[in-house]
């Protein structure tokens, strides 16, 4: 019989969501709860054959898993999870599967956390319940300049709207060029002059060793103090420290973030102190319509891979 693990169900959704019952010889144990650290991990680990991941909520390096000897499947949600190791994974025998995501989910959030950081909806709804009324005075979004860190598909997605806002929508990213950011009906502009300029700022980068603490103490420094910063797309872009005391000594307006540097985020930590964040806990693709894709494309993954025809392979040969 395969064990099959289902980690950082934090919303206990996956068992209402498919049919693991239709897959025989397997005994299914959900986590809903972070296991913190590769040494918890290993442990609680060890006996399984199978394991199914939410993304990037628990990494699995070489170090990880060259202790896991029984994993056998490795299955993320999303057709990319740059958190797994995927040739440690093909060179300890262990098949890695994806499965698709929501592309409309974190589009709608980032914009979402946009319009409750300038218009503070948080304080005013607090207000509204507490018996009081007219608690603060927003900023419109109209002939103000969007800035946009990493001009992907998301990237544009988001400069879709700016435009339709009637924003002056700005980006940068290494690769990007002019004619690039036409196409998406934005302006180039050098990477100073995205922070300089930018009144909300968005990011919507990759972590990779080069974008790791690539918004740090100098690129904070160089914004308005009226501007915003939003950033749902990973914690370690940002220097979290640095953006703490930007945000604490009020030389930026504030910031709405739904991913930190440590996840979950930590209940005795600085920023949820601060009174100009708006903060989510990284739940920017799960919306109701997700799991039922996600967690539906796992029991196909395991099916098809217990058949012997694995599908949706991620660290296949033909990958590298």
């Amino acid at each position: 019989m395969k064990r099959i693990a289902i980690l950082d169900d934090y919303k206990n959704a996956s068992r209402t969501s498919a049919a693991w019952e239709s897959l025989a010889r397997t005994e299914v144990t959900v986590f809903n709860e972070h296991i913190a650290g590769e040494d918890a991990l290993a442990e609680a680990l060890a006996p399984f054959q199978i394991i199914v991941i939410m993304r990037e909520r628990s990494p699995f390096p070489k170090t990880l898993l060259d202790r896991l000897p029984e994993l056998e499947l490795l299955i993320t949600a999303g057709m990319r999870n740059l958190s797994v190791d995927m040739e440690a994974a093909r060179q300890n025998g262990v098949t890695v599967c994806g499965t698709q995501m929501m592309r409309n989910a974190p589009f709608e959030l980032t914009w979402a956390l946009i319009m409750a950081i300038i218009r503070q909806i948080p304080a005013e709804n607090a207000s509204m319940h507490a018996g009081g009324w007219h608690e603060s005075i927003g900023i419109g979004l109209k002939g103000k300049t969007l800035g946009i860190l990493g001009l992907g598909r998301l990237g544009s997605e988001i400069a879709g709207i700016g435009n339709a806002f009637g924003m002056r929508v700005i980006a940068w990213s290494q690769n990007l060029t002019p004619e690039r950011a036409a196409e998406a009906g934005v302006t180039h502009v050098e990477k100073d002059e995205l922070f300089t300029q930018s009144d909300v700022l968005s990011i919507h980068l990759l972590l990779s060793d080069r974008t790791r603490g690539m918004v740090g103490a100098r690129e904070l420094s160089l914004m308005k103090r009226s501007a915003y910063l939003v950033n749902t797309a990973r914690g370690p872009i940002v220097d979290e420290r640095a953006l703490i005391d930007v945000l604490q000594n009020r030389q930026i307006a504030g910031a709405a973030l739904d991913v930190f540097d440590v996840e979950p985020l930590p209940t005795d930590h600085p920023l949820r102190a601060l009174d100009n964040t708006v903060l989510t806990g990284h739940v920017g693709y799960t919306i109701e319509e997700l799991y039922p894709l996600v967690y539906g494309q796992a029991v196909e993954d395991i099916a098809q891979w217990l058949d012997g025809n694995p599908v949706r392979v991620l660290n296949a040969v033909d990958k590298d």
